[in-house]
């Protein structure tokens, strides 16, 4: 009866130790072993009368043993048995659908495998108790409960485990989660146990983390891993079986679309253990390998040919010292990455040592992995930076986007404005206005730029055409949103929309090659776009003011020459210099506003975030590092040239187009100006510039660090306190006091403007200058 036993206890029934489910099919279910959790179908067969009360109660507790071991042994043979996978490595042939796809899952083998050790432990127990009970010449029951009784505490909680494993298709990352949680007991062995099979879920997910950080191959066929292909991004080979293969090559292209949007982290097979940021640092090495690994064939061809030129040209060490591009410190970076791998095997198998050594760990220790990722994560970055910055050449690039894009070659842009200005003139001719316009462009290129500019070939000008049915003069251009946009600027509520001469949205292009699009994507060269329309919007009015006066002074020449001849017109000359001189006033306090506020944006603004952007890639070895200096560096453009605030981006549009309105005014006067329509630009301009004063130097504003040069601008603007006077005098004229007043209702609020009247005034006059107020929001003015 004891080798029966010992039978049982490795889930081998008889005749003396049966299992109910075999002698009565239907007998036994699934809800019985839930609700009556002390029974099990192993059961004493029912004619052993002799069996006393006690013992029997022995006998049942050990063959629950034995029917937790036969449940964990077909689960580890059902989970570790390959018959059911029909896929071979290169086929097209996939798992079974049904019931066997639900079984796929390298991790529910990985915890098949750490239970087949417990059962070995469990076996070797029952064999040394079966050599016991032969060596004793008196064997007794008790010696095998004594040898035994440790498992009662191990085999019931895997065998739970597995029947929620099961029922509810636990794998992945949440299965490492489930048996996280479930190593926080407080039983010495089944702690053990646990952390042991916690061990072997890790060495999938180490080897899942070797193919993405040292190859950027996604090993992930059953969708476990927590980095994730998007589905509507999978290769076709790789969307039928969810692998992809060692030798399998992938063109730059596909991998600059994998940087940007294929890959991401999949929250739900996590192990929550795992933060995100770890995750994220994970997704990024992934990438980075991916890019360094298969460069474009230009990018190779490219660096062949620069290999072999500078071999020729530099002859000393002193001839890159001086170089502009390049500091001292990148000078043995220069040398040792010509010719050399993008990603060195050495560093390779660092980055796998680093991984192998958190494999043969016995434990999961965070602090350890968090340490390791985070070393990895450094050596990708730094060979991405050192194949941006180095091999791709960056701050070459950069300095062409700041020349270009940001209007550094003044003599250039004035050169071309002044070659198109005749064009400009005119409403553009929506057929053939870009091809019109890249005539000057090119002109102007001829005459100011010199043979080594390399960079110019890949800027090209563009021009948006016309909606259908738009005449000439509407042409579309980007607008402004209400609040916050970078865009063109665009009037609200003046009728001056007669002035978008349909030449604002005059636009640049910008032709970037493999790796540079990891830096510069659509929406960065975007922002850079809009900035250029910006500027160049207020140097074309600045060169039309200029030669509005130039042109009216040759005009006067001829007049006082005429008077010189003729003394009898001599006074009616005089008379209209005399009139002229409200419009030459006018134009001068525009000409100084502009030039200041040009002077600011390229001085104060530009050339101090371009200096503090070289220190800080220089300075730095970090990919990621260099796309926040970057994003920081665009920002404070656009934060610090006021193209983020809604109202002062009105203000400054309305201003230009006032600007504009008075050099036609200039153009089309004879003899005496329009006094009527002189009157009124003076008025708006006083209004508009007035309001501009007002809010920039409002204390949240001037006194911020989002422009830090805001109150050298604002000195410049009132050195002699002019504006300063003006303003005072539009927000207190005749006696109104203008209060605003916060009031709130049902729990909101809103802004309310009261007005305090001490004396006679047409509110209507000042209007404007208070709605211009109002919009700025939580400035205090």
């Amino acid at each position: 009866m004891l080798h029966e036993l010992l039978l049982a206890l490795v889930g081998c029934t008889g005749d003396v130790f049966v299992d109910v489910r075999e002698q009565v099919p239907g007998a036994w279910t699934k809800e019985d072993d839930s609700e009556q959790q002390l029974d099990c179908p192993f059961r004493l067969a029912p004619d052993l009368t002799f069996i006393q009360p006690s013992e029997r109660e022995i006998l049942e507790r050990l063959l629950r043993l034995g029917f937790y071991y036969h449940e964990l042994d077909n689960f580890t043979r059902q989970s570790l048995n390959l018959g059911w996978v029909k896929f071979s490595y290169g086929s097209a042939d996939t798992l079974e659908t049904g019931s066997s796809s639900k079984r796929a899952s390298v991790y529910t083998r990985a915890l098949a495998n750490g239970i087949s050790e417990v059962l070995a432990v469990y076996r070797s127990a029952v064999l040394k108790v079966e050599q016991d009970l032969l060596s004793d010449a008196t064997p007794v029951l008790s010696s095998l409960t004594k040898d035994l009784n440790k498992f009662e505490s191990i085999l019931p909680p895997l065998h739970a485990l597995v029947q929620e494993v099961k029922e509810n298709n636990i794998k992945g990352g949440r299965l490492l989660n489930l048996l996280h949680t479930k190593c926080h007991c407080g039983v010495p062995e089944l702690q053990t146990c646990m952390q042991r099979l916690l061990w072997h879920g890790h060495q999938v997910m180490y080897r899942q983390l070797a193919a993405w950080m040292v190859y950027g191959l996604l090993q992930d066929q059953h969708g476990e891993f927590f980095i994730s292909r998007l589905q509507h991004e999978r290769m076709p080979s790789e969307a039928e079986n969810g692998l992809e293969r060692p030798g399998q090559s992938h063109s730059a292209d596909t991998e600059l679309a994998d940087w940007h949007s294929s890959f991401q982290v999949f929250s739900d097979m996590l192990p929550q253990y795992i933060p995100s940021q770890v995750a994220d640092s994970i997704l990024f090495v992934g990438k980075a390998v991916r890019i360094l690994r298969n460069p474009s064939k230009s990018f190779k061809s490219h660096q062949q040919g620069l290999g072999l030129q500078n071999s020729r040209e530099v002859t000393s060490r002193e001839d890159i010292l001086s170089s502009n591009s390049y500091s001292k410190g990148s000078f043995l970076d220069i040398l040792d990455h010509q010719g050399s791998e993008l990603l060195p095997q050495s560093q390779v198998e660092k980055v796998a040592l680093l991984i192998q050594a958190l494999k043969e760990m016995p434990s999961f220790h965070k602090s350890s992995f968090e340490g390791a990722m985070d070393s990895i994560r450094t050596i990708a970055a730094t060979h991405l930076w050192q194949l941006v910055v180095v091999h791709a050449d960056l701050m070459g690039h950069l300095k062409a986007l700041k020349d270009y894009f940001l209007l550094a070659k003044g003599d250039f842009f004035q050169c071309f404005l002044e070659e198109s200005r005749s064009l400009m003139r005119l409403p553009p001719r929506p057929a053939t206005a870009e091809a019109d316009l890249k005539i000057p462009f090119q002109q102007a290129a001829v005459k100011t730029l010199g043979d080594d500019d390399r960079y110019f070939s890949r800027v090209s000008l563009k021009l948006p055409s016309s909606t259908g049915g738009a005449s000439q003069g509407e042409i579309l251009r980007p607008r402004s949103s209400a609040e916050g946009s970078i865009g063109l600027l665009t009037s609200h509520g003046d009728n001056s929309n007669k002035f978008n001469d349909g030449w604002d949205s005059i636009a640049l292009e910008y032709s970037i090659e493999w790796p540079l699009q990891l830096l510069f994507t659509k929406e960065i060269l975007a922002k850079y776009c809009r900035v250029f329309q910006y500027l160049l919007r207020l140097k074309r009015i600045q060169l039309e003011l200029e030669k509005s006066w130039a042109e009216a002074m040759q005009q006067d020449r001829a007049e006082s020459a005429r008077q010189r001849r003729d003394s009898e017109n001599s006074v009616s000359a005089t008379q209209r210099q005399q009139q002229r001189m409200p419009m030459w006033r006018i134009r001068q306090h525009m000409t100084y506003l502009i030039t200041n506020l040009q002077f600011y944006i390229q001085v104060d603004v530009i050339e101090s975030q371009w200096n503090l952007l070289q220190e800080r890639v220089q300075a730095s070895k970090d990919f990621t590092e260099l796309v926040r200096f970057h994003q920081e560096y665009l920002t404070a453009l656009i934060s610090q040239s006021f193209l983020d605030i809604g109202s002062v981006s009105r203000i400054l549009d309305s201003i230009i187009k006032l600007c504009l309105r008075l050099c036609r005014l200039i153009e089309n006067q004879d003899g005496s100006p329009n006094y009527v329509d002189l009157d009124q630009i003076s008025e708006e301009f006083n209004k508009k510039s007035n309001s501009l004063y007002t809010i920039l130097r409002s204390s949240k504003l001037a006194g911020s660090q989002r422009a830090p040069f805001l109150r050298q601008f604002l000195l410049r603007l009132n050195y002699n306190s002019f504006f300063e006077a003006t303003a005072r005098g539009a927000l207190n004229v005749k006696g109104f006091l203008f209060q605003c007043k916060k009031q709130s209702y049902g729990g909101g609020g809103r802004l309310e403007w009261e007005v305090s009247k001490k004396g006679p005034c047409n509110l209507a006059t000042h209007r404007t200058l208070f709605m211009d107020c109002m919009v700025v929001g939580n400035l205090c003015i």
